[in-house]
């Protein structure tokens, strides 16, 4: 992943744990939740407020608009990914007590409840080695994928996927490679290059084992891109370039039809890489033969604007959106305006342009911004995990997300809202009946608003650069 410092910007903050609870939504008083862009809010539960008798006014003149009769995407949810580094860190620097909890914190439905995971398919920067599932050799070639292993994965990050799946069933779960094995590239390396169009037919077969693989453990991967980041060339950490023309002919040829003749459970995503070249998805979904069989694109958020994902989904509105990598780091330190741009284009941008599930890039990093092996080095994780103590850092991911994640649930479905003076919204229904409804004061003072649904209205304030999330259930 490439990282732009005018984009992603945010602080570590420690906390102690939030306490656990449930979100009981009963018809009623609006329950409120609320981070301030000064800390002294974080994800904190609010006096509830009330809706006034129809046709009562707040005393706010700026209004949003709550409109449960407009339906757009259902959601699948919101979380981060399993890296090497978060699963090492996660099964070797905690004690099981202390990864319990965490994971309860995360995954559970007292605690952030994610819902939605990306896996590495063999090594990333944020693996401790830099390895495929099939390497062999310089020279040498295995076309039958007789040394074909998942064992990497079996130490740590399939043990947490599992703690997190037990969590959460409804979890949803997809996988990028950073690169096919060596032997099958240009290079003969996992670091660069190209796909060999003659292997081909072989790395369609490693992912469809891989999927094979991963279903035998009991993980179910729902969702698969084939390739991280295809229009970057990495130098320290392994990576593959794949134009639009090459994963057209790669997905209509080989990987569309092979994941189809074995049930089609997993789907297709195209891209996985960012905003500011809306025109190579385009390129894939143009072409005949892999079109039938690219479910979907996916996102990343490291140049460009989130509203580039709305046009593609425009032209093709049958094909889903994703937002599937961003990073913090510690290139910026200052919370408010990072903690704001976080909810204003991931939680709210990203969802209010079609993305079905929303997701950071690593879950854990330690203090030292790792474990890595190249690429980025002051990356932070949704947590901190100190790699001496286990003690654990909630940063401002953490939060972000979490106004989202906890109260959206899987199968939620985004209903309109409007925006004004400022202040950025999205809400959604869920399956329970319940509406959430998150907005994001973008101004330099203190907001005074009202919400409209379903003919009644309540009002609140809310600071400059904080966010509020509101539950009720008509």
């Amino acid at each position: 992943m490439r990282l732009y410092s005018n984009l992603m910007m945010a602080v570590a903050i420690i906390a102690l744990p939030l306490a656990a609870y449930a979100v009981p939504v009963k018809a009623g008083p609006v329950k409120v939740w609320e981070t301030d862009a000064d800390q002294s809010k974080l994800l904190a539960r609010q006096p509830d407020v009330s809706f006034a008798p129809k046709g009562r006014h707040t005393g706010a003149d700026t209004l949003i608009v709550v409109d449960g009769s407009q339906s757009f995407q259902t959601m699948v949810g919101f979380g981060a990914s399993m890296t090497d580094a978060s699963a090492y860190l996660l099964q070797q620097k905690m004690k099981s007590a202390d990864r319990n909890a965490l994971m309860a914190d995360l995954f559970g439905p007292k605690g952030l409840g994610f819902s939605f995971m990306r896996l590495t398919v063999g090594a990333s920067d944020f693996s401790r080695d830099h390895y495929s599932y099939d390497d062999m050799p310089k020279g040498e070639t295995d076309p039958t994928l007789a040394n074909f292993s998942i064992a990497y994965a079996k130490t740590d990050v399939i043990p947490s996927v599992k703690r997190a799946l037990k969590l959460n069933p409804r979890m949803t779960v997809m996988a990028s490679p950073w690169s096919a094995p060596g032997w099958m590239k240009t290079t003969d390396s996992l670091v660069q290059g190209a796909l060999k169009p003659e292997a081909y037919p072989y790395f369609a077969d490693y992912l469809s084992k891989y999927l094979t693989a991963m279903r035998g453990e009991g993980i179910n991967i729902s969702l698969l891109t084939l390739q991280n980041e295809p229009g970057f060339e990495p130098d320290s950490y392994p990576g593959m370039r794949v134009d639009p023309a090459s994963r057209a002919a790669f997905i209509g040829g080989f990987l569309g039809p092979k994941l189809a003749a074995g049930g089609g459970r997993t789907k297709i995503l195209d891209y996985d890489h960012n905003w500011d070249l809306p025109s190579s998805p385009l390129t894939v979904l143009a072409d005949a033969k892999a079109n039938p069989y690219v479910a979907g694109v996916a996102w990343h958020c490291y140049a460009g604007d989130v509203a580039a994902q709305g046009p593609v989904h425009d032209a093709y509105p049958d094909k889903d959106a994703y937002f599937t990598e961003c990073s913090g780091g510690q290139w910026a330190a200052d919370f408010a305006p990072n903690f704001a741009w976080t909810v204003k284009n991931l939680i709210i941008g990203s969802t209010r342009h079609w993305a079905r599930g929303v997701l950071m890039w690593n879950l854990a990093l330690d203090e030292n911004y790792g474990p890595h092996k190249g690429g980025c080095s002051d990356c932070r994780g949704i947590v901190t995990i100190n790699s001496q103590t286990g003690a654990v850092t909630r940063n401002i991911e953490y939060y972000a997300f979490g106004h989202a994640s906890k109260f959206v649930r899987p199968g939620a479905v985004r209903i309109a809202s409007t925006e004004a003076d400022g202040l950025s919204s999205v809400a959604f229904r869920n399956p329970d009946g319940s509406v959430a409804l998150i907005v994001l004061n973008g101004n330099m003072q203190t907001k005074a608003f009202s919400v409209r649904a379903d003919r009644k209205t309540f009002g609140y304030m809310l600071p400059a650069s904080s966010v509020a999330t509101f539950v009720w259930k008509p």
